[in-house]
């Protein structure tokens, strides 16, 4: 009984000490709705993230969640688009890889005997600083479609730490790591590049972003309305 409580201590003491020194939720339960705008500002639609499960082996942490997309009325949408995702996380690194997410829209697509997904996974350090720089990520989707295949390569680069800064959403005021990246994007040859600033907050991972065409005009945004646990 004392040893089960001293192993059930430590374990939460990890996840404590986790929760403060990531760029992501690691807390079952925890709630959280993004809008996504325009660029003139105008909600167009939300998503929902949902903490569901947090597994400890050795020295990773998975985290398992879901996101929602829903209308701009907060509303599901019909068909209800909702997909289960993953995130790592060894000593203080969070590593998303996007392959995990395209995986899930492909599965929820039926696309799984079409579908080949490669790619190096995006990691950010939640010791980083300002001027420090962020390892490229990458990733490849081919759709076989029989007569012909269609690729769509996404390449993320430029990644930076441009200061750590205090700013304001719906959802409240944070602490966050500014962060500068570059996405350049391949569909059936055609390239676009667009520069994303966003802002991460230790223990609850996005808080803003803002999407730059290659004019360094404002696209789309997004931000943290609200967190629920």
């Amino acid at each position: 009984m004392r040893k089960t409580f001293l192993l059930g201590f430590i374990f939460t003491t990890l996840m404590g000490i986790y929760a403060q020194n990531v760029f992501f939720p690691t807390t079952v339960g925890i709630v959280q709705t993004y809008a996504q705008k325009n660029n003139k500002g105008k909600v167009e639609s939300y998503t929902r993230q949902t903490i569901n499960n947090v597994q400890m082996s050795d020295d990773e942490i998975t985290v398992l969640y879901t996101f929602e997309t829903l209308d701009k009325n907060q509303k599901p949408k019909d068909p209800p688009a909702t997909f289960p995702c993953k995130v790592t996380i060894k000593d203080d690194v969070v590593t998303l890889d996007m392959k995990e997410v395209f995986a899930s829209v492909q599965q929820d697509a039926q696309l799984n005997a079409l579908v080949e997904i490669t790619g190096v996974p995006m990691e950010i350090s939640g010791s980083l600083q300002p001027s420090e720089t962020i390892k490229d990520a990458n990733m490849l989707m081919t759709i076989d479609m029989g007569i012909m295949k269609m690729k769509t390569e996404i390449q993320i680069t430029n990644g930076k730490c441009l200061a750590i800064e205090d700013i304001t959403v719906p959802a409240g005021t944070f602490t966050c790591h500014k962060i500068t990246q570059t996405t350049t994007t391949t569909i059936m040859k055609k390239k676009v590049t667009s520069t994303t600033i966003s802002w991460y907050a230790l223990g609850m991972g996005t808080i803003k972003t803002e999407n730059y065409n290659d004019k360094n005009q404002l696209d789309s945004s997004m931000e943290l309305m609200q967190l629920s646990k």
